[in-house]
């Protein structure tokens, strides 16, 4: 079983953009899901000339199970418009170097999220320390407003 351990930060500077060089598009829908907060979260990806369908639990603090497997670009794009509806998410991502063989993915977001950014890191335990960058601001982690799926229905630009 696939396991996600993520951290997830708000920036606080643009700083970031001077290593960042290019990103990659990435245009991921959402699915319906059952009522509660049980249901798990499936999305379909889109990165650039690949794609994904993607499945994962509810989280357990910063841990929660991910499993994720690749589509022809062709399916991807008929489940987007067929299964996911308004509930797609359009960025920018971008990789920059965290120190210890891990990467920080800063998403530059587009359409009804424009104006957002936030910057993620991977981690193999919720416990592990890293470097935080001059350019990394308020931890998110924990707020569910900030997750990609409650984004694609609560946009951004929606927040009072």
């Amino acid at each position: 079983m696939g396991v996600e351990i993520e951290r997830k930060f708000l920036l606080r500077s643009d700083a970031w953009r001077r290593d960042a060089g290019i990103g990659i598009r990435l245009v991921q829908g959402y699915f319906e899901t059952g009522p509660g907060d049980s249901s798990p979260t499936v999305r379909v990806r889109i990165a650039g000339e690949k794609a994904f369908l993607t499945i994962k639990g509810r989280p357990s603090g910063l841990v929660r199970s991910e499993f994720e497997y690749p589509l022809p670009v062709a399916d991807a794009d008929a489940m987007l418009k067929e299964f996911c509806g308004e509930r797609i998410i359009e960025k920018c991502r971008y990789h920059l170097p965290a120190g210890n063989g891990r990467m920080w993915e800063i998403d530059e977001y587009f359409g009804l999220n424009t104006g957002l950014f936030t910057a993620e890191l991977e981690l193999a335990d919720p416990e592990e320390a890293f470097s935080r960058p001059e350019w990394l601001g308020e931890e998110v982690s924990g707020d569910p407003r900030y997750t990609n799926g409650a984004l694609s229905r609560f946009p951004y630009s929606r927040w009072s």
